[in-house]
């Protein structure tokens, strides 16, 4: 069987993250006690072979727990991985306060120190860690989708993004695309996003365009049957720009065409999604 473990601070992401593995068809269970993640696995054996499982570090005896039995659960078989879910203190205090939630484990900031060194022996043990601190619910619920959509496809996910606000955290392969004539410095493309014919003109009519495209073809033809190979059900490949509206956004449509285009990427032919993590935002510089 598969088992995840969801854990990480509280408001960071859990819940979230567990309502998305549901609606996948993913067997959740949120806090339960950890000396009983055997029996219900068992319990489950033959009913799923998808289990996800919420810890979070109310019961530090049943956390300090954990490690150990996940090492059982390895020896007998399952496989185990661990998702951990973090965010800045000040994004956490806003999200409490906008909840009008309190922190399970007292008032902040004190509760949030005191369940970051609870939860260190389970960070270090994570899979992944997911740092949401930039991260809307749905923008969460479409990792989780894209890590977990379809067990046994790997699902290849291209988006572009503005190094202004920060460099996806999920990326896996990252392509600067800046050193391209920007758009943004002709008034009447300016408006105008990377989903245009004007903008996408603009910018694949640019030779190193091109060959840029090129490149990042070339490393996603390389990276996705070697990335399928090591167990991995996702991979998320981000080109950026300075805003994330015009030349990043341009280049993802043209690779996506590639590839839909070209030779199978592999087989099976992976699961490829398109994302625009910026183009609505506002504020220039694209």
């Amino acid at each position: 069987m598969e088992i995840l473990v969801v854990t990480g601070q509280s408001g960071a992401g859990k819940s979230t993250c567990l309502h998305a593995l549901e609606d996948l068809g993913v067997h959740c269970v949120d806090n339960l006690p950890v000396s009983l993640l055997q029996a219900l696995a068992q319990e489950l054996s033959g009913q799923t072979d998808r289990l996800a499982v919420g810890v979070d570090a109310r019961d530090p005896k049943a956390l300090a727990a954990t490690p150990p039995v996940l090492e059982e659960l390895v020896a007998l078989g399952h496989q185990v991985r661990v998702l951990f879910f973090e965010a800045d203190p000040r994004v956490l205090g806003r999200r409490f306060a906008l909840t009008r939630r309190k922190h399970p484990m007292g008032e902040l900031p004190g509760a949030l120190a005191q369940e970051q060194h609870l939860l260190a022996p389970l960070r270090e043990r994570a899979t992944q860690v997911v740092d949401t601190s930039g991260f809307s619910a749905r923008q969460l619920r479409q990792l989780v989708r894209d890590i977990h959509g379809r067990a046994g496809t790997l699902r290849t996910v291209l988006t572009s993004f503005g190094f202004r606000d920060g460099v996806p955290p999920q990326a896996d392969l990252v392509f600067d695309a800046r050193f391209l004539a920007n758009p943004h410095d002709d008034p009447d493309l300016r408006p105008l996003t990377g989903l245009h014919d004007p903008v996408a003109s603009f910018v694949l009519g640019q030779p190193d365009a091109q060959t840029l495209l090129g490149m990042i073809e070339d490393a996603v033809r390389f990276w996705v049957p070697r990335t399928r190979r090591e167990g991995r059900a996702y991979l998320t490949v981000a080109i950026g720009c300075t805003g994330g509206q015009h030349r990043s956004v341009a280049l993802v449509e043209a690779l996506a065409r590639r590839l839909r285009q070209g030779e199978p990427l592999d087989t099976p032919a992976p699961d490829l999604v398109v994302r625009h993590r910026d183009v609505a935002r506002t504020g220039g510089g694209a």
